[in-house]
């Protein structure tokens, strides 16, 4: 049995859970999410937990498992207090600002990047060299946290780029400049 699917999904007050065959919709205080789970899995709500079992123990439906319970435990939880993912510019003059809705990127290219955030996204500029993605859906933050990334993704030699707040680059020793010429 899986260690992750078999675990309850406790529902906090405030918090609402509607399965309804294999689509289970969740509303809290910060709005509504609904997803469509494979047929395989049955999801239950029983004395306020969500519980998910699979139908068989074949392969497929095994690795369901723990995916459909971690889904809908990152569902119940993105509508209550919801999902920020951090990003951090690191190089000389790289910096990000906010125009209105737009999240404008200036990351050593010859224009200003605009990127406009996807619905139901909140993209948030505390200092020049630091963005936050906010939202409820947690794959939304990740796509877009990762979209803002790949405009200038991380160089191994000075570290330059754009990176998530908590990801270690492994770096490269430069060249080491020794003799010049070719062979003796």
């Amino acid at each position: 049995m899986s260690r992750i699917g078999k675990l309850p999904i406790g529902v906090p007050s405030g918090v609402e859970v509607k399965i309804e065959g294999n689509v289970v919709s969740v509303r809290g205080p910060k709005g509504t999410l609904q997803r469509e789970m494979h047929p395989a899995i049955h999801i239950a709500l029983e004395n306020g937990k969500v519980l998910v079992t699979r139908s068989s123990d074949e392969p497929l439906d095994r690795s369901l498992h723990g995916l459909t319970r971690t889904l809908v435990a990152n569902m119940v939880q993105g509508v209550t207090t919801g999902f920020t993912k951090g990003l951090e510019l690191v190089g000389v003059g790289y910096r990000a600002s906010k125009q209105g809705n737009k999240l404008v990127l200036s990351v050593g290219k010859s224009h200003p990047v605009e990127l406009i955030p996807y619905e139901g996204i909140e993209v948030e500029v505390p200092v020049p060299t630091k963005i936050l993605v906010k939202g409820m859906d947690k794959e939304k933050v990740g796509a877009f946290a990762a979209v803002v990334r790949a405009q200038r993704e991380p160089e191994p030699y000075k570290g330059k780029g754009i990176k998530y707040e908590n990801e270690v680059i492994r770096r490269k020793v430069g060249k080491t400049g020794g003799k010049k010429g070719g062979k003796k």
